[in-house]
């Protein structure tokens, strides 16, 4: 018997109702402030309600189409003016059409026979982010995060440095350090790992109070790193750093990475997009002497989950020797066309999802100058939420926590659980998502993400307002 979803009508159909219920649920309600940020449950309660279980036989559409509308339900709602939790927020309708129609053309990222449209899409959006780096030349891909895109980079300067650990391995190679600051993100030492250097030499250069890397600490690391037998040949810098959002000062970094030889990389995943306005851009100044450059649209820019992009200034094809295995299924090179166009083999990947066309979309709909008014809005409204936050700084509730226990020799510690009730709440609440964590010497504090168009001061203020509400018996 021919399954009811193999007929093209009935897909369609189904495909049909069923976007009625995602525009309703997850745009309309989705995007309401009078609705809940999510609808919080247990996780027993919630395997139950949602009927997880697959069987034997398929269900009817009406069922499916309930299926649809709880998980829309118990979802967090990440387009919610008042979700602040991840470094990505808000909807963008055009970044969104261009998703669904990624989904629905369903082709790899690989060869120009199978994705003519997006390699020739893909070169010029890597253009363009190139360009506004400071490059004219160079070579890049689009990667599934950030996290990938920093390995790309670590394991390209690695291959610069020594191109003969492609054919021999780690055999061949001396003990090798990479240096990045105390508040990188996490990746480098996953990169470290995963590639088989170490994350013992993985050298972890001091911040100032700002949380930017030092560079004269970073000269110190180099030494001291020559000093018990390690190879420098990688320096992560950063742009915009998970927690503190800090930039790291790239002119007096790339001296010392030209001085010493060094592959000079920017982590820009979160800060990148302040290339496009004219105000913020100097907080990258120097970026252009980079070798590598990560930058994750998905971000700032708002594409949606994922846009990531590796940039390079290299124009020797490092990107493809590091990384070619020559699949002669994939990349013949006897092909009727220009085999250059087949990118795949920059790639560690085969399959490679199609992540230019969102961003090719919505930057064809709102122009740079679109773009760069959004990252001057966030800037606007991160200044405001600081004014109202110094004109609270006598607020009752941390004034009366702080006469409270001040004098308690568990003063820290009880401090520390705050900031983790105060989530709790709010998120049973379903009223925001605020995301919180200790650094250094700090006990947890909450860490405050503003990058959705769709925010007001009045957002900002309800933020404030509701952390105040939600710990005021504490």
């Amino acid at each position: 018997m021919k399954e009811p979803f193999l007929d093209n009508s009935e897909g369609q159909l189904f495909l049909t109702e069923a976007f009625k219920v995602i525009i309703e649920e997850v745009l309309c309600k989705g995007t309401d402030v009078k609705e809940k940020v999510c609808e919080w449950r247990e996780p027993e309660e919630l395997a139950a309600l949602l009927d997880l279980e697959l069987r034997e036989n398929g269900e009817p559409q009406h069922q499916l189409l309930q299926r649809i509308r709880d998980v829309a339900k118990y979802s967090v709602k990440t387009n919610h003016p008042r979700f602040f939790n991840q470094l990505f927020a808000g909807v963008d309708y055009h970044a969104l059409t261009g998703r669904f129609l990624t989904e629905a053309l369903n082709t790899s990222q690989y060869t120009y026979e199978v994705a003519p449209v997006f390699v020739l899409m893909e070169d010029e959006v890597l253009s363009k982010l190139r360009s506004l780096v400071g490059w004219a030349e160079g070579d890049g891909i689009f990667c599934p995060g950030g996290t990938m895109s920093n390995m790309y980079a670590m394991n390209v300067a690695r291959y610069r440095a020594f191109p003969e650990v492609k054919l021999k391995g780690l055999w061949s190679l001396p003990r090798l350090a990479v240096f990045t600051s105390q508040q990188s993100h996490y990746s480098v030492m996953k990169a470290a790992a995963f590639q088989g250097i170490g994350t013992e030499n993985v050298f972890k250069v001091k911040v100032d109070d700002r949380g930017c890397m030092i560079p004269e600490d970073l000269g110190e690391t180099i030494e001291l790193a020559k000093s018990q037998g390690a190879v420098p040949f990688f320096v992560h810098a950063t742009s915009g750093t998970t927690v503190q959002g800090a930039f790291d000062p790239l002119e007096p970094i790339a001296d010392i990475c030209d001085r010493q030889g060094l592959w000079m990389h920017v982590d820009a995943a979160w800060g990148g997009s302040v290339l496009f306005s004219k105000e913020h851009k100097h907080l990258m100044r120097g970026v252009e002497r980079a070798d590598s450059v990560t930058w994750n649209p998905h971000k700032m820019m708002l594409t949606g989950l994922q846009c990531s992009a590796i940039l390079l200034k290299d124009t020797t094809h490092l990107l493809k020797h590091c990384h070619s295995a020559d699949a002669t299924y994939l990349f013949q090179q006897d092909k009727f066309y220009d085999s250059s166009l087949d990118t795949g083999d920059k790639s560690i990947q085969c399959g490679r999802k199609v992540d230019c066309l969102k961003l090719w979309l919505m930057w064809k709909a709102v122009g740079s100058k679109g773009l760069e008014e959004r990252v001057d809005r966030a800037f606007a409204h991160t200044r405001y939420l600081v004014e109202e936050m110094k004109k609270r700084e006598e607020n009752i509730f941390f004034s009366h926590f702080y006469l409270t226990y001040e004098n308690s020799p568990d003063y820290n510690d009880r401090l520390s659980k705050v900031a983790p009730v105060i989530k709790e709440r709010m998120m049973k609440q379903g009223t925001m998502m605020l995301g919180y964590q200790p650094q250094g010497g700090r006990v947890n504090f909450f860490r405050m993400i503003v990058i959705s168009p769709q925010l007001s001061h009045q957002d900002m203020t309800f933020c404030l307002n509701e952390i105040e509400r939600l710990g005021n018996d504490l």
